[in-house]
């Protein structure tokens, strides 16, 4: 007995030419192939997925597109695959000429759907109002235009951990840990642990260090003396003024995001072609005669 088709949705909400090209492109691709059911193209113009029998959701554009998807898809988290139109892409792996390629992997269900860990942020501001976020990279207190060093007092599931002094300080999910996380000097963990990580920004101190811990714990920042222009950032698409007072709370969130693989692509496999890691240079003995004496 034949597989059901698969019904997949297209997700293209960034309005520039080069992501709704490619969509018309892919639109077309997907509902000339038998045993896929294109079920929608969703842009800018719809305002939630609504209630579509889905069962992969074609992200296009980049990473930046699939983490604004994952937060729009909230407590209804739908398989995704991303088709990167960008540069780097570690979460969209598949390349736009690469999809006609793997249309029958998908047809065939030749694919994993991996879970990987978000987290909910809770703003609670001075005043005594309170804001929660979704998000899958990172949370991260920025310094930005105050021009200042910060001190951000850190505490895990309510034991102080310590105070950082400098320009901000990052809690990452193992996604994110090659965005934000990496240029800051954190470490690059595997997708798909069960972790966050604290990455100070330019410390003051040179002995702070990154900190891996548990994702079922409960991470507090806090500082009671902010200049003006700090700001609180979620996956570097939600910025929203920190105040002296506040406090941010980074737990483990009820949802999970849900992420295709297709056969052949792996996390390792990336890295190698994101980073670079195949180029790097074999340093040899130098060929440089000695000068007799």
């Amino acid at each position: 007995m034949s597989e059901p088709a698969l019904k997949i949705v297209i997700v293209a909400r960034d309005q520039s030419s080069h992501v709704q090209s490619a969509q018309r492109k892919l639109s077309k691709i997907l509902s000339e192939k038998e045993g896929i059911e294109l079920v929608a193209t969703l842009t800018t113009s719809d305002e939630t997925i609504g209630d579509q029998d889905v069962d992969v959701a074609l992200v296009v554009g980049g990473d930046g597109a699939i983490l604004r998807a994952c937060r729009w898809f909230e407590n209804e988290q739908i398989p995704i695959l991303g088709v990167n139109l960008g540069r780097l892409g570690f979460l969209a792996e598949i390349a736009e000429d690469e999809v006609e390629v793997i249309l029958d992997d998908l047809v065939e269900r030749r694919f994993t759907i991996v879970s990987h860990l978000m987290f909910e942020c809770v703003h609670r501001h001075a005043n005594g109002e309170e804001s929660r976020y979704h998000g899958l990279n990172e949370a991260a207190i920025l310094a930005g235009a105050s021009l200042s060093l910060i001190d951000i007092e850190l505490s895990i599931n309510g034991t102080e951990v310590t105070t950082f002094s400098g320009d901000g300080l990052i809690v990452s999910t193992p996604v994110g840990s090659t965005a934000h996380n990496l240029s800051a000097g954190g470490p690059i963990l595997r997708q798909d642990l069960r972790a966050f990580v604290v990455t100070p920004i330019c410390p003051h101190t040179l002995t702070v260090r990154p900190i891996v811990d548990r994702a079922d714990a409960e991470y507090r920042l806090t500082s009671d003396h902010v200049p003006d222009g700090v700001m609180l950032v979620v996956d570097g698409q939600i910025r929203v003024p920190f105040s002296s007072g506040d406090e941010v709370i980074v737990r483990e969130a009820d949802i999970s995001f849900q992420l295709l693989r297709v056969e052949g692509y792996d996390f390792y496999g990336t890295l190698h072609r994101k980073l670079g890691w195949d180029g790097q240079p074999r340093y040899r003995r130098s060929r440089i005669p000695r000068k007799e004496h």
